[in-house]
Formats: structure tokens, sequence, C-alpha cells
């Protein structure tokens, strides 16, 4: 008597939360870096990372968050906390020359800077949210007055720098070489950030 062949059993979906996040996070870059912010779309980043756009919700919650925690300068701040002997300016410096002179342009600051033009009230908002969300870390490598009256300086240098070198690509700023413009970078953020004895 002939028997029914079994079907195959079909394979399971390995779940692994983490390759999940890291797949979403990499798809983000690329999808702000390429349509910016705003044209960006959740169910698109979810299709470059082979995932749901619930489950891109189900770990981020919003666009707004999941762009947070797409910008790898935010990360990186923590990292500038642990002491490596080197001064701090020189480490911000080498830190953010790295990651937006990354040949593969997907830095969502630049994409930030690039969605102010778009919308302003929305790059406001994620601008903000980027400087709340590294305040503690500058709080203790400098105190609570640097990060009052120094820490905010910084940042307006870099957005600078950023807009110059990296969005508009034209001037001064644009033509320098990688080492040129690291170490003038590295002594202008080095006289924001030194404490000046006071008359």
């Amino acid at each position: 008597m002939a028997t029914a062949e079994t079907p195959p059993a079909r394979p399971r979906r390995v779940r692994d939360p983490e390759l999940h996040r890291r797949a979403i996070l990499d798809a983000a870059a690329r999808a702000f870096a390429e349509r910016g912010y705003n044209r960006a779309t959740l169910r698109d980043i979810a299709g470059r990372a082979g995932v749901t756009h619930g489950l891109v919700l189900r770990h981020f919650g919003s666009k707004e968050k999941l762009f947070l925690a797409a910008v790898p300068g935010t990360r990186s701040v923590e990292d500038l906390a642990e002491d490596s002997g080197e001064p701090l300016a020189a480490r911000i410096a080498r830190e953010f020359v790295r990651r937006l002179e990354d040949p593969e342009g997907t830095d969502t600051f630049v994409t930030l800077m690039r969605s102010a033009t778009d919308d302003e009230h929305a790059a406001a908002k994620l601008y903000i949210a980027m400087q709340q969300r590294t305040d503690e870390t500058y709080r203790r490598l400098l105190g609570a007055h640097a990060l009052e009256h120094r820490v905010p300086f910084m940042a307006a240098l870099l957005v600078g720098v950023t807009f110059s070198r990296y969005v508009i690509k034209a001037g001064s700023l644009a033509e320098m070489s990688v080492e040129r413009f690291t170490e003038d970078l590295t002594v202008s953020l080095d006289a924001l950030l030194h404490e000046h004895p006071r008359s």
C-alpha cells in the first residue's frame, strides 16, 4: 500500500533581535543619507533591512527615534569619555573627521544639515534632541559651566564646518587635505574648550 510522502519541513525563521536592530540602523543610515529626513520612510527602511514595518516600529517607536539612534555622533561621544591620554579636542576632531570622511557618505549628521533647508522645524527638533543625548557626557568631561558656556559654541563650529565641507563642499575648508583639516579643527576646538583664566 502506497503511503503519502511526508512534506519537507519548512525552515524555521531565525529570530535575532540584535541582528535585526543592526540591519535596521544600517538601512536607516543609507536611506536618510540618500533621501533626507523628510523623504525617507519607515517602510522603505524596513524593505532595505529585510524586515517588516511593524518590526521597525517595535524596535524604535518612530522615525524621529530611529534617526537619533542612527546618528553615529551621539554614540561616539560616549566613547570620548574614556581617557586615552589624548587631549579631548584631538579626540573629538579625529572622530568627527573619521565619520564624515567615510566614502559611503551615510553620516546622518550631514543629512540633518541638508534637511534644515526642507523643514526647519523638524531639523531644529532633531538637533536639540541630539544635543540632549550628549549633554550628560560633556557635563562629566568638562563640567556644568563648560556645558552651558563653551559646548554650544563647539556645536555651532561643527555645524558650520559640516555645512561648508560636507554639504555645499565649497571654500577653503572643502579644499583642505584630511590631515590639514583634522589638525586645524583640533586647534579650533581646543581654543573653544580650553578654560582661560578670568581677569
